[in-house]
């Protein structure tokens, strides 16, 4: 039985939430926040929330997550942009995209590998799915619905694909916002330096936090939200490059802009962007739906198992090559998270690192269809008697 049926209560919770590990932390300092940071603790009580169904998901609420989400991300990534420095940024790009490609790598094996386990419970056409879900990984929904247009997959078999995306998807961006705190001992053992390190604050900003600054960013930010989707509305869209994501480089750009300009020496950015992101991830948890999860099993666990396999790669990779955690992360929700998600899980990691995230997602968006393809020729061949 549904508690909250209306916006308000939603938010308050929301809020609440939002609120309550990062001032248990500051109050009391446990250990568990040492290995369980607040935002992963937010992520996982609001999806508890949201599984228990404490709110029901009618029109109102729908239209609440989908508007907040829309106008929140871009707002949040124009904030985290003021202290970012492109020339230290700039350095890290043959790091950037080794790491990349590694992913890719580690995804591509990881992908065939899980079919040869299961492929006596995946008869017929049953590869599909996972052929599908493999452009998915790499760049986004509109990668998968290219996959399955060009192979020629049913409907059902779709759900089957974005069932198994949304769910270990899920569970995967838990795990990447847990292991921030391991990068030191992860970085020692690769011999890495850890990208974390950026110089931040092209402008330093001067004097305390005071509430008119807050009101000014606040509105700054949610004005440039406004401008930057208003603007995506004009600029031509493609299969990989929408609306949404239109949004979100039209506001990473003004904040890149207003980065070089006094106007980022006025305090308060970080305070807000903080504020933003942990309600952002708040937001985005309480759309969470495992709906259906027992219609696929056999699905779930190959997903399950090529995750296992990608991580267990890059790390390998990352012992190699000397890549550090933070890249090795960002790039991993880049492939199977996508524009929105990756900048969120940067951010946590050091605002730095967002643009990186963002480059490393749209990236993805370019090749995902192509790997797909590749993907679903090696499993079709595999797959004949």
């Amino acid at each position: 039985m549904h508690l909250i049926h209306t916006v308000w209560p939603y938010l308050a919770v929301m809020l609440l939430a939002a609120g309550l590990f990062p001032a248990m932390e500051r109050r009391f300092g446990w250990k568990v926040f040492s290995v369980l940071p607040p935002i992963v603790l937010t992520y996982l009580l609001v999806t508890a929330l949201a599984v228990s169904r404490l709110w029901q998901v009618n029109e109102a609420i729908h239209t609440a997550q989908s508007m907040l989400v829309a106008r929140l991300v871009p707002a949040l990534l124009f904030l985290l942009m003021i202290n970012c420095d492109l020339r230290a940024i700039w350095a890290l790009g043959p790091r950037v995209l080794g790491v990349f490609a590694c992913t890719s790598i580690s995804l591509f094996v990881a992908f065939i590998v899980t079919f040869l386990i299961y492929r006596h419970w995946l008869p017929g056409d049953n590869w599909q799915p996972l052929a599908a879900l493999s452009g998915s990984w790499v760049g986004g929904t509109a990668n998968m619905i290219a996959v399955k247009q060009a192979i020629g997959m049913s409907d059902a078999h779709l759900a089957m694909s974005l069932l198994t995306d949304a769910l270990c998807y899920s569970m995967w961006v838990v795990v990447l916002f847990s292991v921030a705190r391991l990068a030191p001992a992860f970085n020692r053992w690769t011999k890495a330096e850890s990208s974390g390190d950026i110089p931040l604050a092209v402008a330093k900003p001067t004097g305390p936090v005071t509430s008119d600054s807050v009101l000014l960013w606040l509105g700054m930010a949610l004005l440039a939200a406004a401008l930057s989707g208003w603007l995506a509305t004009k600029l031509p869209e493609s299969s990989m490059i929408g609306a949404t994501t239109w949004t979100i480089l039209l506001a990473t750009g003004a904040g890149l802009v207003l980065a070089h300009t006094p106007v980022a020496r006025l305090p308060g950015a970080s305070k807000i962007s903080g504020a933003l992101l942990i309600s952002v991830v708040a937001v985005l948890a309480s759309q969470s739906n495992f709906q259906g999860i027992a219609a696929a099993p056999l699905y779930l666990l190959c997903g399950v198992t090529i995750i296992a396999i990608h991580a267990v790669l890059l790390v390998g990779f990352a012992k190699l090559f000397r890549f550090d955690l933070y890249l090795c992360g960002i790039s991993s929700l880049a492939h199977i998270g996508g524009v929105a998600a990756t900048p969120i899980l940067a951010a946590s990691y050091s605002a730095a690192l967002v643009p990186v995230g963002i480059l490393l997602a749209l990236l993805g968006y370019i090749l995902g269809t192509g790997f797909g393809l590749v993907v679903a020729s090696v499993l079709s061949a595999l797959a004949t008697p």
